[in-house]
This record gives structure tokens, sequence and C-alpha cells, in this order.
């Protein structure tokens, strides 16, 4: 299963956007109202649970400086990533498009693509919203 997020502006330069993302701490801040919990790991990651959903582990699995992170699932059963292309547009505006990859079964994608879709987006809005 593979979504994508609209590419939105981000008003910072591509490298303040890239360590931001590149900091798990600050996925809290992005994260949908209906955050139940989120915690950091010690492995460099951190886990979050919204309202109606498991808890969902993520580590830090790929950086490429100022243009790409990429988070993936630290659970074996579950294999996605969830990373942000990261694309400088001008000294002050950077263009960011959320990306996921599961390979999940047919009846696990159906049930999971649309509020995975509307997570994405909120991540992306709160992104887009961010003051840095």
């Amino acid at each position: 299963m593979n979504i994508d997020s609209q590419k939105i502006k981000v008003e910072t330069r591509a490298e303040n956007c890239y360590d931001f993302l590149s900091r798990p701490e600050n996925y809290e801040r992005l994260m949908p109202e209906s955050i139940k919990k989120f915690e950091l790991n010690d492995r460099g990651g951190f886990l979050f649970q919204l309202n109606g959903m498991p808890e969902i582990s993520l580590k830090l699995d790929q950086k490429t400086p100022y243009t790409k992170v990429v988070w993936g699932s630290a659970n074996e059963k579950f294999a996605f990533k969830l990373w942000a292309e990261i694309t400088e547009i001008s000294t002050e505006q950077t263009q960011v498009q959320w990306r996921f990859q599961g390979d999940f079964n047919a009846m696990i994608s159906m049930m999971a693509k649309k509020p995975l879709g509307r997570f994405i987006e909120t991540l992306s809005s709160n992104l887009q919203a961010k003051t840095f």
C-alpha cells in the first residue's frame, strides 16, 4: 500500500525542516488531536497511539541531509516506512511531501488506508502551520 500526501510549502530553509524532522521528540507537535500516547524510546525513535488505533513504534531508518528523513516500523509484523521528501524552493521556503509504503495484506490495507491518509495529511498541515 502506498499513500502520498499533497506537497506543502513550509516557511523555512530545507536544512531547518530536515533537522526538525530528524528528531523524534518533534513529532509529538505534529500529531493529530486524537493522540492518546506519545513516548520516545531508547533506540532513537518514538511510539505513539491515536484513539481507536494500536500503538505504532517507529525507528529512524535513513537520513539524506536536507532532502529525506525515513522512519520505519519497529514491529516486524507490520513492515512499513513513512518518510518526508524535502525540496528547497528558496532560501526561506521548502516543499515537503510525506510518503507511506506498507507491506500489508488486502484486508489490513482496506481498513488502514483511510485512517493512514488522514494521519499523513494531519502531519502535513501541522508541519505547514509550524513556526520555525
